[in-house]
C-alpha cells in the first residue's frame, strides 16, 4: 500500500519509533512540484542548503541565506502534507545560542517546517539543547559536514582514523543528550556507521555510511539522474533523469519545427 494513502503529517515521535525497528527514508526537495510528488513516498523531506549547488548553481552550500530557505522550506510544505519536513539551517546562522534560536524560530512562524537541521557535534549541544529547550526540534549532522568543506580543505570521508571515530561517537551522544530526534551522518566508512547508530537511541540517517544505519537520505538530483557532472560513489541512480527529458526536449522542438504541434485537439 503507498504511503499516499495516508492523511496526516509523519511526527517527530514516529520518526523515533523506527528506530530498529523500520529503516527510514529521506529526500531532499526545494520546490511544491517536486515535494508534492515526493511526499508520502518517503519519510522525510529535507530542505537541504545543497539546493544552492543543484538548485542554484553554485560550487558549495556556503552562500546559501536563510532567507533562501524559509522560501524553499515554504515551497516544500505546499507540497508535502504527509512527510515530515526539515530545513537546514544555512552557514552562520548557528554560531551562537541567540543567532540559533532567531534563526529557527523564523523557519518554525514562516514555515509549516516540523524540524530544522544543523551541522555538528559536541561543539554545538549546548546550542541544539537551546533550541529544543524552546520547542524546535533538530536533526543533527555531523560525519562530513559540507558547510566546513573550506576549513577542511574539501569533503573528506570521516571516521578512518580511531581517534575520528572517538569523536564521532562523542559527537552522536552530545547530539542525543541535547535532544536532536535523529541526525545525519554522513561520509564515514560503513563500519563506522554500524557503530555509531549502534552507540545511541536516536534514528541516525545515513549518506555515504553503509547499510547498517537507520535510514538513508540522497539528494533527490542525484538520485534519479538530474545531476551529471558526477555521480559520488555512495549514489545509486534511479532513473536517467537528465536523458529522459533531453529526449522529451527534442521531441518538443521537433514538433514545433515541423507544425505538428499543436494539432487540432490541442487547438481551440
Amino acid at each position: 500500500m503507498s504511503m499516499q494513502t495516508r492523511k496526516k503529517h509523519i511526527t517527530t515521535t514516529e520518526i523515533l519509533k523506527k528506530k530498529n525497528t523500520e529503516k527510514i527514508t529521506m529526500l531532499t526537495a526545494y520546490d511544491a512540484l517536486f515535494a508534492k510528488i515526493f511526499d508520502g513516498e518517503v519519510d522525510m523531506l529535507l530542505v537541504g542548503d545543497s539546493l544552492n549547488m543543484s538548485f542554484f548553481g553554485e560550487s558549495d552550500t556556503l552562500s546559501a541565506t536563510l532567507e533562501q530557505m524559509i522560501y524553499h522550506t515554504k515551497a516544500v510544505c505546499n507540497g508535502a502534507k504527509t512527510s515530515l519536513v526539515v530545513c537546514d539551517l544555512p552557514f552562520g546562522s548557528t554560531i551562537c545560542e541567540q543567532i540559533a534560536l532567531e534563526a529557527a524560530l523564523r523557519v518554525f512562524k514562516e514555515t509549516k517546517a516540523q524540524a530544522v537541521k544543523l551541522e555538528g557535534g559536541a561543539e554545538i549541544a549546548q546550542i541544539i539543547k537551546h533550541l529544543t529547550q524552546n520547542g524546535i526540534a533538530v536533526v543533527g549532522h555531523i560525519g562530513l559536514k559540507p558547510q566546513f568543506m573550506r576549513l577542511e580543505g574539501g569533503y573528506k570521508v570521516k571516521g578512518k582514523q580511531e581517534s575520528e571515530l572517538e569523536s564521532l561517537l562523542k559527537d552522536a551522544r552530545a547530539l542525543e543528550e541535547a535532544g536532536a530526534f535523529c541526525f545525519v551522518l554522513e561520509g564515514v566508512p560503513s563500519e563506522v556507521g554500524k557503530k555509531i547508530a549502534q552507540s545511541v537511541g536516536i534514528p541516525v540517517i545515513g549518506i555515504g555510511s553503509g547499510v547498517d544505519v537507520d535510514g538513508q537520505v540522497l539528494v533527490w538530483s542525484d538520485a534519479f539522474g538530474f545531476f551529471e557532472d558526477f555521480k559520488p560513489k555512495f549514489v545509486r541512480q534511479y532513473l536517467k533523469g537528465a536523458e529522459l527529458i533531453r529526449d522529451a526536449l527534442k521531441e518538443y522542438a521537433k514538433d514545433v519545427k515541423n507544425g505538428d504541434f499543436p494539432n487540432v485537439s490541442e487547438s481551440y
